[in-house]
């Protein structure tokens, strides 16, 4: 009787321990200033993911809450990308590519001259900013997305499709690692 209760107990202990260590644990993005991410990149060459977002946009903080807390989001921003976030309307200059990068009006509302480089003057928000490893802009894309809908052009700027097959192309080739 005393060898089966502790068989039981033993058996008890192991199944919780399987349930324990077999949880995934969350998994967060590492947010870097602009400038950080760019001092990263000349030590060890990663792409920028750079989410250029205001205070007072809801779709931005919708995305914080719902995209980029995703585990395969997040997982691949960080294996991939230095991951960015920058405030359009920052007031701090910042100092890039032999260039010094203000906000003119000094304020909310007011864009900082990064963010109206990064997104080619179309200032949206939330909108994505993707730099290569020379640090040179591929492209900006607007807009709120899903994480299925941010990870095929996460996928298609790491692994440098963008420079040998056309979105539409890989697009309808990608899948995806989201199981929802």
């Amino acid at each position: 009787m005393i060898m089966k209760k502790r068989i039981i107990t033993t058996i008890f202990f192991i199944v919780i321990q399987l349930v324990v260590f077999s949880q995934e644990k969350p998994v967060k993005v590492t947010w870097y200033s602009f400038e950080e991410a760019v001092e990263l990149c000349k030590k060890s060459p990663k792409k920028l993911f750079i989410d250029v977002y205001t205070d007072w946009c809801g779709w931005c903080k919708k995305m914080d809450r719902e995209t980029f807390t995703h585990p395969v989001v997040a997982r691949y921003l960080n294996e991939n990308y230095y991951a960015v976030k920058f405030n359009a309307e920052s007031t701090e200059p910042i100092e890039f590519a032999g260039n010094t990068f203000v906000n003119e009006g000094g304020g909310p509302r007011n864009p900082h001259q990064l963010a109206v480089a990064l997104l080619q003057g179309k200032m949206s928000y939330p909108s994505v900013a993707y730099m290569n490893e020379d640090l040179q802009l591929l492209t900006s894309v607007p807009g709120y997305f899903t994480p299925d809908k941010l990870e095929p052009i996460l996928s298609y700027f790491a692994k440098d499709n963008y420079k040998s097959m056309g979105w539409t192309d890989f697009q309808a080739a990608f899948v995806s690692e989201i199981k929802e």
